[in-house]
């Protein structure tokens, strides 16, 4: 169909094709494309067709092979409950269909809702801008790496990080940091949270940005963060908090500590544990406005002085020349943030404040109640936890954590004999199988 019959889709005729493939010389499409015939289609499938019910009856028996564990996996990915109104509302066409906001006039309920999610991380962090499209927290991390060396006076080219830091984590922020010719360093941990003392005798003009984490990957709440920020002021760095989106509801606000940026993970709000699937959050102040990837949604008013919404800037290579780009990010996160301000919403203010503060409380009598067992101490750090907690066993710990799945329960092996322990609304009903498990095994 051409224009003239109503769409904008106008696809090549036969013609044109031929006329461009003889230009370049080749005789068809496919001569463009260098496919090894592995992995080429050779017309068959080679799946036996069989019925719907077969599928689902194959599938059923696939499933069952699954070991039925209880997690309490964390370390930076948690699930908590999400309620039923989140996918009813969160798949509605209108929603799903939609990739990104382009056209204002069409996408007017979307882009309220991505403005609703922005605005909810401005209050939990009480920075001035958020944006609505990051894959992670490691991404978001990396991108306020490379945001640092692009704002920062100094001649520094230094990222600092705690020296406890998740893997993947630190292997994305070097990724980032390797092409802005950056260098990745860390600073001393002490009993779980940051070594101060330390810190300060590393911090330097050489230092871009400094990195800090509440809680942090052990689960320990950053009780010296006001003095990390100081830090990072002192010495023109700047200062990047990470957190996530429960935490917030309940610690110091990141804007009260001194933070220039904050990231983090907001797909512990409105996606069931994924372990690779999130929501990053990336906040700041307004000094960066013009700096911040992704792209944000800014509320405006139409001919007729009503509110309207609309994707206010756009800083990836996607959407502007390439040299002026601050970031290359592309994927759109937006329905996902859209599932995360769903499920904000539902909570409310105090239910979100409520569910934080079982994240702190059922840590603490889950710890309290492994260190009454022989042969483990809980928690290892005399600190505040969030969620999770480190444990000390007599036991090599790898060989605990896999006497704990045999008895239906997965926790994280973290040393030789540290484990560590992640609890969360979903899991709190099998506590008492967990210890009973602990007391088994050791």
């Amino acid at each position: 169909m051409s224009r003239a019959n109503g769409t904008p889709y106008a696809p090549h005729t036969d013609e044109e094709t031929a006329a461009m493939l003889a230009e370049i010389g080749v005789d068809d499409e496919e001569a463009l494309f260098d496919i090894p015939d592995a992995v080429g289609f050779d017309g068959e499938f080679g799946i036996e067709p069989r019925t719907e019910r077969e599928i689902r009856d194959e599938c059923a028996r696939m499933f069952a092979r699954n070991d039925d564990l209880t997690e309490f996996l964390g370390r930076g990915h948690y699930g908590h409950y999400v309620p039923s109104v989140v996918d009813h509302l969160a798949d509605r066409a209108e929603f799903l269909t939609s990739y990104t906001q382009y056209q204002p006039e069409v996408s007017q309920g979307f882009l309220q809702a991505l403005f609703e999610y922005q605005s909810m991380l401005v209050e939990l962090t009480g920075l001035d801008v958020a944006n609505c499209s990051m894959y992670d927290a490691a991404t978001a991390l990396g991108e306020a790496a490379t945001l640092a060396d692009r704002v920062r006076s100094t001649s520094g080219d230094t990222v600092l990080v705690p020296e406890q830091l998740r893997d993947g984590k630190r292997a994305v922020l070097e990724n980032y940091c390797d092409g802005a010719d950056l260098t990745v360093e860390t600073y001393p941990m002490a009993d779980g949270t940051a070594d101060v003392d330390a810190l300060a005798d590393r911090a330097g003009d050489d230092v871009a940005m400094l990195y800090a984490e509440s809680p942090t990957v052990r689960g320990c709440i950053e009780e010296r963060l006001a003095a990390i920020g100081d830090l990072a002021d002192e010495t023109d760095a700047l200062f990047v908090l990470g957190s996530d989106v429960v935490a917030l509801s309940v610690l110091e606000s990141p804007a009260a500590v001194g933070a220039d940026v904050v990231v983090g993970e907001a797909g512990s709000l409105g996606l069931p544990t994924a372990y690779g699937m999130g929501l990053g959050i990336f906040a700041c102040s307004d000094d960066f406005l013009r700096q911040v990837p992704g792209r944000l949604v800014g509320a405006s008013e139409d001919a007729d002085g009503d509110r309207a919404y609309t994707l206010t800037l756009q800083t990836r290579e996607q959407h502007i020349r390439k040299e002026r780009a601050t970031s290359n990010i592309c994927t759109n996160q937006a329905w996902v943030a859209l599932r995360a301000a769903i499920h904000a919403a539902t909570l409310g203010p105090d239910g979100l404040v409520d569910l934080a503060n079982d994240c702190v409380r059922e840590a603490a009598d889950l710890a309290d109640r492994i260190d009454g067992l022989s042969g483990a101490a809980a928690p290892v750090h005399d600190r505040h936890h969030f969620r999770e907690f480190a444990v000390r066993v007599d036991q090599p710990a790898p060989a605990v954590a896999e006497d704990l799945e045999t008895e239906g329960f997965a926790v994280h092996a973290i040393g030789d004999h540290l484990l560590q322990v992640c609890v969360t609304d979903l899991n709190a009903g099998r506590t008492d199988g967990l210890v009973a498990a602990f007391e088994e095994v050791l």
